[in-house]
């Protein structure tokens, strides 16, 4: 075997290796990812699709020859070499040679096309599960949210109940969702506008009861010192009966 056909046929049996490699199950799509995006490999790639088609080119060109030399050393059939055995053997050793060549070389560019195809479909799958993994967390957060509205609305309705407001349930006939939304306006306003005018009666009761505090305070004051004045008014009036 001439030195091209060895470096075609070693080319070729490194390519085997890679191929099982990437078909070994236990190896994850997302370990792959990680590989092919380490600071190596993406050097690599940085000239990837040059050195891909130069290989391709290389491939294309000696399978070609190959096939041109296999049309050559095919004459056997067509021309009568009865009378020379060595020359039989040559031709059939020649002819065997080119086939042996024909399929290294169609081998290595079928594996070089399909390593190339591997390493892209294992991106897109690993791409592919991050994206599922992705959408499946915001789907579980969509339902979690969806799932406490809804024990928000249970509980607003439970209170709206408690507060003697009639509030529809669900599956019944009744008015329109525009009406039942303006029904429920009007009765939220009705209660803030009761709130407010409970809050400004708190306010003012609040201020009338400091004022009557303050009130309370400075009549206790005015009673200790007409307590005081009439004690002194006592004792001098005892002190002139003496």
């Amino acid at each position: 075997m001439s030195l091209q056909w060895t470096a075609v046929a070693t080319f070729l049996y490194v390519e085997v290796f890679f191929v099982l490699l990437l078909c070994i199950p236990f190896i994850s799509p997302k370990r792959w990812n990680k590989i092919f995006k380490s600071r190596l490999i993406q050097t690599i790639a940085l000239y990837g699709n040059t050195y891909f088609m130069v290989a391709m080119a290389i491939l294309v060109f000696l399978l070609i020859d190959a096939i041109r030399e296999v049309r050559k050393y095919s004459v056997s059939e067509k021309v009568d070499l009865t009378n020379n055995p060595t020359a039989i053997e040559h031709i059939h050793m020649k002819l065997f040679r080119a086939q042996r060549n024909e399929y290294i070389a169609g081998f290595a560019l079928l594996l070089c096309l399909l390593l190339r195809r591997l390493a892209t479909l294992l991106s897109q799958q690993a791409t592919l599960m991050a994206s599922n993994e992705a959408f499946k967390k915001q789907a579980e957060g969509a339902s979690n949210a969806a799932k406490k509205y809804m024990e928000e609305n249970e509980l607003l309705q439970e209170k709206l109940h408690n507060a003697g407001i009639d509030v529809p349930e669900a599956g019944k006939k009744g008015p329109g969702v525009q009406e039942e939304n303006k029904t429920l306006k009007e009765e939220v306003k009705t209660l803030k506008e009761e709130l407010d005018t409970t809050k400004k009666a708190l306010q003012k009761s609040d201020s009338d009861v400091r004022a009557m505090k303050k009130q309370a305070e400075n009549l206790t004051v005015e009673y200790d010192r007409l307590l005081e004045e009439h004690s002194k008014l006592l004792a001098s009036s005892d002190k002139k009966s003496d």
